[in-house]
Order: structure tokens, then C-alpha cells, then sequence
């Protein structure tokens, strides 16, 4: 089961499932932070520790909770819907444990169209 941490570690969470790709959206928030996205069901996805420490930002339609540790400033997850409504988390793939980048396939998503 793949985990993750922000920079400092006071964030840590697991995720459930296959890394198949990486969403790499150019909308104005990824961009800057280099984010490389894997998105799973919201059910599959677990903050294990410092949840209650994590600070939110939003932007544009609102409707993506990006979220990052206040010590370090990281940002390892989002929190958000699907278009078909479902809830997912997007993780970022920079932020989890022992995971080589360069095999996974890494998709193009125009995010400043949105």
C-alpha cells in the first residue's frame, strides 16, 4: 500500500490501489508546484497522522480542497469531486515513500481550460 508524507513528515497518509499514471496538469496551482497526480476514490485514501493540522486552499470554482502542512508548507494531497460527483483524492506522487518517477506514464491535462 503506497504512503506518503509532507516535506517534514508531520503529514502521513496511505493510499489504496495500482499507480498506473500521473496526471500533469498545467492550471496555474500545479504548474508552480510541479504537482504529478494520482487519483483514487476518496474511500481508498487515508490521513494516519497530523489530519487535523493541515491548512486548505482553494481557487477558481472551489471545488478542489488542495491541502498543506502549515510547518512546512507541502502540499501531499487534494481532496475534491469527480465530474460524475464522486469523491476522490488526488495524491501527490512527489510526496509518497520509494516511488521511482520515471515509470510512470505521465499524462497531459489542460487544466487552464477549466
Amino acid at each position: 500500500m503506497p504512503s506518503g508524507s509532507c516535506h517534514c513528515g508531520a503529514v502521513r497518509f496511505t493510499a489504496r490501489g495500482d499507480i498506473e499514471q500521473a496526471i500533469e496538469c498545467n492550471c496555474s496551482h500545479c504548474s508552480r508546484k510541479g504537482l504529478l497526480l494520482w487519483f483514487v476514490p476518496r474511500q481508498a485514501f487515508e490521513v494516519t497522522s497530523g489530519g487535523d493540522e493541515l491548512a486548505t486552499y482553494t481557487f477558481n470554482k472551489h471545488v478542489i480542497e488542495h491541502r498543506f502542512c502549515p510547518t512546512c508548507g507541502c502540499q501531499p494531497f487534494a481532496l475534491g469531486r469527480m465530474p460524475d460527483g464522486s469523491e476522490m483524492a488526488a495524491i501527490n506522487l512527489r510526496c509518497l515513500d520509494g516511488i521511482d518517477l520515471d515509470g510512470i506514464k505521465r499524462v497531459p491535462v489542460n487544466g487552464r481550460e477549466f
